[in-house]
């Protein structure tokens, strides 16, 4: 036994190794409407056969080199280049956990056909009337926490490449109800905040009000620092309205020292005043009572006293500036919108509250009306039903698993439809 012969052997078990990792449609045990859409399926295989072959190719170039070279080559250079390659296996390793975390969950009775349901759900949510980027393809899954995220599409993955599609982690204590709503709406608006670019056009203008100066200089650089945050919150009430609020309410209704936690360092604004500017946010897109009644909920939930000198100082000058941070950001005309404002392009026309509540209404005496609508309305109607009284908790939930289920159904079966007129159209069968 050598040191070059051992090299050797270790690299074509890591080969091995690699040649076992198997496609997820030749592993994962699902029902085809828990599946992802065609498109987030067919990019995650073609990103994980890509990075699989292009490792591939470097083992194989690393067994012959050692095979033609081994006269001259040193035990620590051999070495050297097979640890690369085991960490390069490791990277291939960590993208397909990523994933793994999306696809093994679709396997599961009921969740997995909801996860598709969320799916379409997601992608309604990030679509924009006036075609102004392309959607990318959205995945979801559930895990643990009190908060969703997303892995964007087009990002970095661990280890190298650019993820083929956008990943949203869902909080299991989210589903089901008005909160699973809010937080796919945030987090489709981190990758929608992304596509437009809003965060860099609209942030330089926060910049100069803070260079003004004054007593309300730190109050500024705190909404500049948050406005990350702050537009995927706009985009989620843009979409479904009150329900947003309600949502964020639930995620971070905590011990009141959090509610009135300041930490400099989180892109997050205080909660106390990220309600508040919810609220607001909802009422300059669709202007109502009902913010102010629910602005004073979340008041009496939270008084204001007992907080030192300091902090009471921050929150009247957050306070003070919010209408003036508002008008900023919902007349901002960035160029990705073609000279459209942020009012023009978000405020539709049928989120207004009045507009939900007549369409609770109509769907009430024909629910064929609400398998009609888009995804972003029904939860946009159902959120604003719940907060007039008109629907109960219960209620709430077996209509969104419903329609989960219906989403997910239905995206396959218009798949499917479409596989086989395409299929009949290419071999000259009939259609029936």
């Amino acid at each position: 036994m050598t040191s070059l012969w051992l090299i050797s052997q270790e690299a074509r078990a890591l080969l091995t190794r690699l040649n076992l990792i198997k496609p997820f449609v030749l592993q994962e045990t699902m029902v085809p409407a828990a599946a992802p859409s065609h498109l987030a399926q067919t990019a995650i295989e073609d990103y994980l056969v890509y990075k699989k072959s292009k490792l591939r190719e470097m083992i194989q170039w690393f067994l012959e080199w050692l095979a033609r070279e081994e006269w001259v080559i040193t035990p620590d250079e051999a070495q050297r280049r097979l640890s690369f390659l085991r960490l390069r296996f490791i990277a291939v390793l960590l993208q397909l956990d990523v994933f793994a975390d999306v696809m093994t969950q679709r396997s599961e009775q009921e969740t997995g056909v909801w996860l598709a349901g969320l799916d379409k759900a997601a992608t309604d949510l990030l679509r924009l009337a006036g075609d102004y980027y392309k959607v990318p393809p959205i995945v979801c899954y559930l895990d643990r926490g009190i908060g969703g995220a997303i892995r964007r599409a087009r990002t970095r993955l661990p280890g190298g490449g650019r993820n083929p599609v956008a990943i949203i982690r869902i909080p299991r204590e989210r589903m089901i109800g008005t909160g699973i709503a809010s937080t796919l709406g945030h987090e489709v608006g981190h990758q929608g905040a992304v596509a437009l670019d809003l965060v860099n056009s609209f942030r330089p203008i926060l910049v100069g009000m803070q260079k003004k100066g004054g007593s309300e200089h730190m109050a500024w650089a705190l909404w500049a620092r948050w406005v990350p945050e702050i537009i995927p919150d706009f985009w989620a009430i843009s979409k479904i309205g009150i329900a947003s609020t309600l949502g964020l309410m639930g995620v971070v209704s905590l011990p009141r020292a959090f509610v009135f936690r300041f930490n400099i360092d989180s892109p997050h604004p205080i909660p106390w005043i990220r309600v508040k500017l919810s609220c607001a946010m909802g009422n300059a897109l669709y202007p109502h009572p009902q913010w102010g009644r629910l602005e004073n909920v979340w008041e009496s939930y939270y008084p204001r006293v007992g907080l030192n000198d300091d902090m009471e100082r921050l929150f009247s000058k957050l306070e003070s500036t919010l209408p003036s941070f508002i008008s900023l950001l919902v007349n901002h005309r960035p160029k990705t919108l073609r000279g459209s404002s942020l009012l023009e392009v978000f405020s539709l026309k049928d989120r207004h509250p009045a507009r939900l509540a007549e369409h609770y209404s109509s769907w009430s005496n024909s629910a064929v009306r609400m398998y009609t609508a888009s995804p972003s309305l029904v939860f946009a109607v159902v959120g604003q039903a719940r907060t007039n009284g008109r629907i109960s908790p219960e209620a709430e939930s077996k209509i969104l698993s419903k329609m989960f289920t219906y989403w997910a159904m239905k995206g396959t079966l218009d798949t499917s439809a479409i596989c086989a007129l395409q299929g009949g159209a290419r071999t000259g069968a009939p259609v029936t």
